[in-house]
């Protein structure tokens, strides 16, 4: 990225101090949590990359946030046994890896180490990844908007509850904001000026972001989209004749497919190296024998990028839970209603002002009086092209699963605020009053988002503003918008406090419960026994209406535990018959986690307690699979 005008060093100590507040509310809520439901696969997938070059292990995502994981493992000394039948019968990628690396994470986290110091150190490069990108974002604003555009912008992005919940945690989705931000901005500067040097740190960005997340892809969509949009509208620097101007786009072409070539080479390189010691007998259609595995060797980087790339394709539509309603395909309504419930308030009034503002100077025609430095307009309208790309394709797309897979726009759209503090300095001409007014307005919405960040602590999972009007999470959203099992902390302090020897819980996710509530008994809400009458139970907050049919648990008494995430009830004896008032679902009405067939907990936890019967059951999964698909074809299905 270019480097930015001197700042004072006021403007950077505060800068720091900022993020020295995400550092102690992302990284104090992250301490305080459970290990989430996908951080079981990665962090084991992570430290075998590391440890044992080979890409077995969850390949369906690519590997860079994962390796910064299990460099850090490796460095502190965890262990894994890779004679573990987790690890063995794994080199079949589906089921086989799919199921084994669930099993392979959870002893690594529980089993051959101590559970809380690796999760912790684990999640260490994920918090500072997260500072990274906070740090990127304040220097690109700083460009565009000066020292007080700097900070505004980073004061949003450290106190927005989506990063302070997801950054800190083994993901992929920090990582792509950050890699995909600083391929943004290295594009405009191929643009602007195709030099070596913009090009070499376009390729590298790039990589960055392609290693990080398949759906990084869509930066290809900006970049045609803004290159198209230079043909009717011209940015500054490009010749006004036709013949010029093709020349001028021809040469920034060339410049942009080196770096993407440049960024290929790098992607394949590293996947080269991480399954080094891989097998490559899935590619025997290339050739058998010894003479031919090089061959085999050397198109396992591409075989594996694109396999994962068919998986992503294949999970791509998902049933959506939105502001109480189901929806078996998602919903255009997804991602801008938790856009608009999951970020602080403050955030959105600072959004709203730079829309007003603008509109202002639009009708006084200040808009000819650019408030951007010259040399960041090609940036500005890379940014707002990306900007369309992304949101357009989180909307339609139906991917419908996590506010955490929208970071990317929300990152985009806190630079947008950028130029705001020069644009409110333009209002002068209007009079003092406008110009203090809304500074004041500006100073007031970003002290709002800091107030939220601190207030909201250490429960930013289930965070909704006020906008959602007092509703409990569990009636607008679900999945990790509410609860990810990062709660199981809580669930261990409440049944300490009651004195409970045994609990049962209903919880979200693939986990054993056991490893941090010792007392835990997996249960389902939906079927409780005599057993259960007159008992606590603690339930996933996403189980009451989404993933369970419970319901009819909200009459009876209750404590909210991790701010919402998970709800403690007090069962009534007896209770009520399945069907009846104020009883459970009848078998009909039943839901099962995620929407599967069975209750696939059961299964998880079966195999991460006889681990032994891995093989077995993937082989009856293959076996269903494969009758299911040819169900499909006998009767014409797609």
């Amino acid at each position: 990225m270019d480097q930015p005008q001197k700042q004072p060093v006021l403007f950077h100590v505060i800068a720091a101090a900022l993020l020295l507040l995400m550092f102690a509310l992302s990284g104090g809520a992250a301490l305080r949590e459970s290990v989430t439901i996908d951080e079981v696969a990665h962090i084991g997938a992570g430290l075998s990359y590391v440890q044992k070059l080979d890409l077995r292990l969850n390949e369906e995502h690519p590997p860079l946030a994962k390796v910064l994981t299990g460099i850090s493992l490796a460095l502190r000394g965890t262990q894994a046994d890779y004679s573990h039948i987790s690890w063995t019968a794994s080199r079949q990628f589906f089921p086989h890896a799919f199921l084994g690396q669930w099993v392979f994470g959870e002893w690594v986290l529980e089993k051959w180490n101590d559970p809380v110091a690796t999760l912790a150190w684990a999640r260490l490069p994920m918090l500072l990844l997260t500072l990274a990108l906070g740090w990127v974002i304040y220097l690109i604003a700083c460009r565009l908007g000066g020292r007080w555009g700097g900070l505004l912008c980073l004061t949003a992005y450290v106190t927005a509850p989506v990063f302070l919940t997801f950054g800190p945690l083994v993901l992929t989705d920090v990582a792509v904001a950050l890699f995909s931000t600083l391929a943004l901005w290295s594009f405009g500067s191929v643009w602007q000026e195709p030099s070596r040097g913009t090009v070499v740190r376009f390729a590298l960005c790039l990589a960055g972001a392609l290693l990080s997340k398949f759906s990084a892809g869509l930066l290809f969509f900006a970049f045609g989209l803004f290159a198209l949009s230079t043909r009717w509208l011209p940015v500054p620097g490009q010749p006004a004749a036709k013949e010029d101007a093709r020349r001028w786009r021809r040469l920034r072409w060339r410049a942009t497919w080196k770096g993407i070539f440049g960024a290929a080479a790098v992607v394949y390189a590293v996947y080269l190296v991480l399954s080094w010691n891989q097998t490559t007998d899935v590619l025997y259609l290339v050739g058998h024998g010894s003479g031919w595995t090089p061959v085999r060797r050397l198109l396992m980087p591409p075989w594996l990028y694109l396999r994962g790339i068919l998986m992503l394709a294949v999970s791509f539509v998902r049933p959506a839970y939105i502001l109480g309603q189901r929806y078996p395909h998602g919903t255009l309504l997804y991602f801008p209603a938790l856009f608009v419930l999951k970020s602080a308030v403050g955030f959105l009034g600072l959004l709203l002002s730079a829309l007003a503002v603008s509109w202002v100077r639009k009708r006084r025609g200040g808009e000819k009086e650019t408030v951007l430095p010259p040399g960041t307009l090609v940036h500005w309208r890379v940014l707002w092209v990306a900007l369309l790309v992304f949101a357009v394709f989180s909307v339609v797309g139906h991917f419908d699963v996590s506010y955490r897979h929208f970071t990317i726009p929300v990152v985009l759209l806190t630079l947008l605020l950028a130029p705001l503090p020069r644009m409110t300095e333009q209002l002068r001409q209007s009079g003092p009053l406008a110009e203090r007014g809304m500074a004041a307005v500006t100073i007031l919405l970003a002290g709002s988002c800091l107030f939220t960040a601190v207030r909201a602590y250490p429960h930013y999972f289930p965070y909704v503003n006020a906008l959602g009007m007092g509703r409990p999470a569990y009636r607008l959203a679900s999945d990790s918008n509410v609860d990810w099992n990062q709660a199981l902390p809580e669930a261990k302090r409440f049944a300490e406090r009651h004195g409970l020897k045994a609990i049962a819980i209903d919880i979200y996710g693939f986990s054993d419960p056991t490893a941090t509530v010792p007392q835990a008994q997996l249960w389902n809400c939906q079927r409780p026994t005599a057993a259960d009458e007159g008992q606590w139970v603690v339930v996933s907050a996403d189980m009451i209406l989404d993933s369970h049919n419970c319901g009819w648990l909200l009459q009876y008494p209750q404590e909210a535990l991790a701010g919402g995430a998970m709800y403690a009830f007090h069962l009534p004896s007896p209770i009520p018959a399945a069907g009846a008032m104020g009883g459970p679902p009848l078998p009909a009405e039943q839901r099962e986690f995620v929407g599967f067939p069975m209750d696939m907990r059961v299964m998880f936890l079966d195999l991460v307690r006889h681990p032994e019967t891995l093989p077995a059951v993937a082989a009856g999964m293959e076996a269903q699979f494969a009758e299911e698909m040819k169900k499909r074809r006998a009767g014409g299905a797609p």
